[in-house]
């Protein structure tokens, strides 16, 4: 007898995982296509496609910018937008609504952020890198889920959802530490015009307008704004995204009405295992009824999330990393890199500094009943492993350090860096959470 065929409903946090997984080998390939590019006879290429210049003209207003800055300028402030979403999401919905479900990632957070900069800075304080304190704080969120779900059975449910948390907590310390620190002079005229758009997206979030493309219209008036201003220009999609309404826009017992008229009508006598016969026409009617109401259901944020998710993992990231992740590895360079101060502030703060900071915090909730993790020795081997995966730095590392250095030798050494702590992390963190498990087996 052959076996029905269910298709999996994902909640929004599986299918948050699922993409993110994926993305991270996108991430890993990528990579390797860009240290492949920037050591091979092909490098003169590679080199020449990031200073490609490319020229938008609006109503005769031009922006004229390279390849690599479209990237880290403009499809990075649409990864913004998404992570800004993430986060506002985790704060409704997800495990930051309460303070006790907030409390373990947000101080575990605080402790990988704080112990990473302190012993970048031990290496740097008064030096010419001193700029780069906040590279190594920043976690992949993209790697760490992919390395959890490629482990899959060696890992608990729980250590998803608090990494996950973490990481998304993180990125809101890196946008502060962004808009905060890593401003150049200020403008006043288009800081003005980015104001009034947050003020006028302000109210329409006030007003519960629903329709994105205003949202979008204005974003995108704010991110030139930003961009003229000094302002970096991804924080435009910050703004934009934690603005975003999440309300719903239909009430669920109004939702459930329309679902239940829709298929009454359609199949207004089946019963639970009898065999249903329906027009192909008709079941296209209902579906795209059904579809319909759903879509004009959903709140504005998720509509947006669900749709920016895969396009930023799959496609921005992905770029970001190809066009960032370049480096010339060659004796003289690796050379310097063994004797920088940069590149070992990068490597030991985020290989050593989100262990020591992120598992001590976690630790010290766990162990006085402050959390709701389950207390015993294998969560805290667990939390070890998740500890090291939080020194996975890459994507926002990689960003912070285009945003702290504008001299291309310094920018090539903390690249070493952050490939090498990245590296590190995932291999332990790795080795961690399979031996956790084993031992938990054997139990």
């Amino acid at each position: 007898m052959k076996k029905k065929s269910h298709k999996k409903v994902l909640s929004p946090f599986q299918e948050f995982v699922r993409t993110e997984s994926l993305s991270g080998v996108l991430l890993i390939f990528a990579t390797l296509l860009a240290l492949i590019a920037a050591n091979t006879p092909i490098k003169v290429y590679y080199h020449q496609l990031l200073e490609q210049t490319l020229s938008i003209h609006i109503s005769g207003y031009t922006l004229d910018k390279t390849f690599l800055h479209w990237v880290n300028d403009g499809l990075m402030a649409v990864f913004f937008l998404l992570v800004a979403l993430e986060i506002k999401r985790e704060f409704f919905f997800g495990q930051l609504t309460g303070i006790r479900k907030a409390l373990l990632p947000v101080l575990s957070a605080v402790g990988g952020a704080l112990f990473p900069a302190v012993i970048f800075l031990m290496f740097n304080y008064g030096t010419e890198y001193s700029s780069g304190w906040a590279i190594p704080m920043a976690t992949d969120i993209a790697f760490a889920i992919g390395i959890l779900s490629l482990l899959g059975r060696y890992v608990p449910i729980w250590a998803k959802i608090f990494l996950t948390a973490l990481a998304v907590t993180d990125d809101l310390f890196a946008i502060l530490i962004i808009a905060v620190f890593y401003t150049s002079h200020l403008y006043l005229m288009p800081l003005l015009i980015a104001v009034l758009c947050i003020l006028l997206l302000g109210l329409l979030h006030q007003f519960k307008i629903t329709q994105i493309r205003y949202y979008l219209f204005i974003g995108i008036i704010l991110w030139i704004a930003f961009l003229k201003s000094g302002i970096h220009a991804t924080i435009a999609g910050v703004a934009l995204g934690f603005l975003i309404p999440v309300c719903q826009k239909t009430p669920i017992k109004t939702l459930y009405q329309e679902l239940f008229s829709i298929l009454s009508k359609y199949v207004p006598t089946y019963k639970t295992n009898q065999t249903l016969s329906v027009d192909p026409e008709q079941r296209e009617t209902m579906l795209n009824a059904v579809s319909d109401i759903v879509k004009n259901s959903e709140s504005p944020l998720h509509r947006l999330e669900h749709s920016l998710n895969p396009f930023v993992a799959y496609v921005i990231m992905p770029l970001f990393a190809f066009f960032n992740a370049g480096v010339t590895l060659n004796a003289t360079i690796l050379s310097e890199a063994y004797y920088s101060t940069l590149t070992w502030g990068i490597i030991l703060g985020l290989f050593f500094g989100n262990q020591i900071g992120i598992f001590g915090f976690s630790w010290i909730l766990t162990r006085f009943g402050i959390s709701d993790l389950p207390n015993n020795k294998y969560t805290r081997s667990v939390l070890y492993g998740l500890s090291l995966l939080g020194g996975i730095g890459f994507t926002m590392s990689l960003f912070i350090s285009t945003l702290a250095f504008t001299d291309p030798h310094a920018l090539e050494l903390s690249k070493i860096g952050i490939l090498i702590a990245s590296l590190l992390s995932g291999i332990f963190g790795t080795l961690i959470l399979r031996w956790s498990y084993s031992k938990q087996a054997q139990k």
